[in-house]
């Protein structure tokens, strides 16, 4: 009887120290969880992977609200938010690395479209000694030089936005360089174009 009695009290013992581990709030475990959010977000994640750090926001709030709802029971339980609280970790360690790797795609991008202008650049460059003079001709040609001096300049502008990883306003600044360099080319191609055609026509 008195074994039965010993081995009651030791189940019981075991019982309530199990549930004083569960039932205790895992400060700890939604410390690793907020310290690893915070990284994505210092990584550039809010906003590089803005969809994707929104959705790791909810499921950390998530977690907090199930923390707190557990918390307001006599029996607590925090098992499932422990493991919850993993996952997002695991989310935004995951959040953070394709951070970086947006960031280093949106570099090789502006430096590749940074090429692609400055040969625009030099092609324009030399259409404009190609391209017919004359008193209107000269004028225009006068205005395009100016054009293209300041798409130099605005690439100039974008190599301390690149050394800032401020990758999003760069790109956007070099496809408007690339752009404005585009149409350059086409009507500097055009008119020299229609220019040798009608000289081609005199002479027939």
């Amino acid at each position: 009887m008195k074994n039965k009695f010993f081995t009651a009290v030791i189940t019981l013992g075991t019982a309530a120290v199990m549930l004083t581990a569960c039932s205790k709030v895992p400060q700890a475990e939604i410390d690793v969880a907020n310290a690893a959010i915070i990284d994505a977000k210092l990584a550039g994640a809010d906003i590089y992977m803005h969809e994707s750090y929104v959705a790791l926001q909810d499921s950390m709030n998530g977690v907090m609200a199930y923390v707190e709802k557990q918390s307001s029971r006599v029996f607590k339980s925090y098992s499932k938010a422990k493991e919850h609280l993993a996952g997002v970790q695991q989310f935004a360690q995951e959040v953070q690395q394709e951070t970086e790797l947006r960031k280093e795609e949106m570099k090789a991008e502006i430096l590749a479209t940074i090429d692609e202008v400055k040969a625009l650049i030099e092609a324009n460059r030399q259409l404009i000694l190609e391209a017919p003079k004359g008193k209107e001709g000269t004028s225009a040609l006068v205005e395009i030089r100016g054009e293209i001096d300041a798409i130099e300049v605005s690439l100039n502008e974008i190599t301390p936005m690149i050394d800032n990883a401020d990758y999003i306003p760069a790109l956007d600044k070099v496809k408007a360089a690339k752009e404005k360099a585009g149409m350059i080319n086409t009507e500097l191609s055009e008119v020299i174009a229609k220019y040798k055609s009608n000289v081609k026509g005199r002479k027939v």
